[in-house]
């Protein structure tokens, strides 16, 4: 198989696909590859009272009844919005269930201010149609078209990036379930065959870019992803993604438990101090989210690993975080600024361990910054 800078999901776990698959024996509705539970393990891993002859390994790491009710949406003749804040997992889980219920997590539209309503129907291949004039032959399908066609999961990312007419043509199609081709006279109708859905995301800050409107809304589903505040989840979820960075660079460096403590506190002292906030000025600019959190992990990973002696540590993370964290110059620098002495310096003192270099390493950033 040819190598890929990032397999979808449906490649990089076919082989648990395939044994899920081989075993499930529930009911599966219309063309779906697995059964709703079979959908639910693989997202989730698996557990002993599963009564499973091997462990499937947990991919998202979330509240249960999100991705049950998700599940649930899409054996539905509904569309799912995944809606929450940037970095809380919804592509993600967006993937997983469209990997794991038709085995092709690509159909994928992003929706920006210049997606059109082409991206979402079809478009035409201007030198066929010169050549031979228009036919389905000549036809360019969108993905959301070719999932409608083969009856499986199509994805749009950022619904409410894109304008108020990409949105009203997705109207027709979840309303009643096909798309017309005025262009030819005959075969000019494409039905949704069984199995067809759409998975949208939405980011939750993005309110009053392109507000959904209440027809639309009423086409989907809704379910609200939160950020993950429980330091043991968030955890889970940092070192899963670290193990496979880790992995697909070939990077062979511990990631030491007390680090990782920290650059979670971290995270929770910001997110703290934005939400006792009374002003934009005194907020991150950035969400704090935990893929941000990863991103940070990862920085950190690669620097020590290319520029260090292969070993992390707490001033190249802190070095990290503050280059990640300081977007605004100086509103960004201040607030981190003003964090490093209020905070990290008196538990420096106090808790000693990787605290007094951590403080060193972000005093350095910061200063670099200024």
């Amino acid at each position: 198989m040819t190598e890929m800078l990032r397999a979808p999901a449906e490649v990089k776990y076919a082989e648990e696909l395939d044994w899920l698959e081989s075993v499930d024996d529930g009911p599966k509705p219309f063309s779906w590859r697995l059964s709703p539970r079979m959908v639910r393990l693989f997202v989730l891993g698996s557990e002993r009272a599963d009564g499973l002859d091997r462990e499937i390994s947990p991919k998202w790491f979330g509240d249960r009844s999100f991705v049950e009710r998700s599940i649930v949406t899409l054996a539905s003749d509904r569309g799912l919005l995944l809606i929450g804040d940037p970095g809380t997992g919804k592509s993600w889980l967006a993937e997983l269930l469209a990997a794991a219920i038709s085995r092709n997590s690509t159909l994928v539209v992003q929706g920006t201010a210049g997606t059109t309503e082409d991206h979402i129907k079809y478009s035409w291949n201007v030198s066929m149609v010169i050549a031979k004039g228009q036919s389905r032959a000549s036809m360019i399908p969108s993905p959301i078209m070719t999932a409608m066609e083969k009856g499986v999961i199509g994805r749009f990312e950022e619904l409410t990036r894109s304008t108020s007419d990409v949105q009203d043509a997705l109207i027709s199609i979840l309303s009643e379930k096909y798309v017309s081709i005025p262009e030819l006279e005959d075969d000019n109708i494409v039905f949704a065959q069984p199995g067809f859905s759409i998975i949208a995301t939405a980011n939750s800050r993005d309110r009053g870019v392109n507000d959904l409107s209440s027809a639309l809304k009423r086409r989907f589903n809704f379910v609200r992803i939160p950020v993950v505040t429980n330091k043991k989840s968030e955890a889970e979820i940092v070192r899963f993604r670290t193990t496979e960075l880790l992995r697909r660079h070939q990077i062979d460096l511990d990631v030491p438990p007390n680090l990782l403590d920290i650059l979670l506190q971290s995270f929770a002292d910001l997110r703290a101090a934005a939400a006792s906030a009374t002003s934009d000025d005194e907020k991150l600019e950035s969400a704090l989210s935990t893929a941000e959190q990863i991103g940070v992990l990862e920085d950190a990973i690669l620097h020590s690993t290319f520029f260090g002696d292969r070993s992390l540590k707490a001033e190249t993370l802190a070095g990290s975080l503050v280059g990640s964290l300081a977007r605004r110059s100086p509103e960004d620098l201040a607030i981190l600024n003003k964090y490093w002495h209020g905070v990290v310096e008196p538990r420096s003192k106090e808790d000693g361990g990787e605290w007094p270099a951590f403080l060193e390493g972000g005093r350095q950033a910061i200063a670099t910054l200024s």
